[in-house]
């Protein structure tokens, strides 16, 4: 039997340990430090990390971002990172993490969830292509996708995505 993962919010003393999650997912520092800047600039929305025997092997991240139409910006969330280590990869951690991710994001008022990943992944969790929605991005099309956490929340909202400036786009 598999010892139990248990996901719960990050907190300051995790910070190490997520980065290495990062850094080990990613084969890289890139969302690594993107994490970190999120953090530096206040942009964190919910970080929630997933452990097993009391080690972090899992981690998300939602920040702010924005929709900017014809009538102005809507607030929207990005998922961005979604990281677990190499040897715990295909167990379902991520998936996890997405649903518990979506669930507190929701409880905390968000209405509009955007992310760029792969198309084959992320519609299981309820995510359909943004383009068609009346959102645009840098992104290809078929990865970029989005979720309304209340129905409803895109309806007459059509706009350019705009991520926060540690992103680098």
């Amino acid at each position: 039997m598999s010892p139990p993962v248990v996901v719960r919010a990050e907190v300051a003393a995790d910070r190490g340990d997520v980065r290495r999650v990062n850094e080990l997912a990613f084969e890289g520092a890139s969302e690594a430090d993107l994490v970190e800047a999120l953090h530096r600039d206040g942009l964190v929305l919910s970080s929630l990390v997933a452990e097993i025997d009391g080690g972090v092997v899992g981690h998300i991240l939602f920040s702010r971002m924005w929709v900017d139409g014809a009538d102005g910006s809507l607030d929207a969330a990005c998922l961005a990172p979604l990281a677990v280590a190499p040897p715990h990869q295909r167990r379902g951690i991520g998936g996890l993490l997405i649903s518990r991710g979506l669930e507190e994001i929701r409880r905390l008022g968000e209405r509009l969830v955007i992310v760029v990943g792969h198309p084959e992944y992320y519609p299981r969790f309820g995510f359909e292509p943004a383009q068609p929605r009346g959102l645009s991005s840098p992104f290809p099309p078929e990865a970029f996708m989005a979720m309304e956490l209340t129905p409803g929340a895109l309806r007459g909202v059509a706009g350019a995505v705009r991520y926060p400036a540690a992103f680098g786009i």
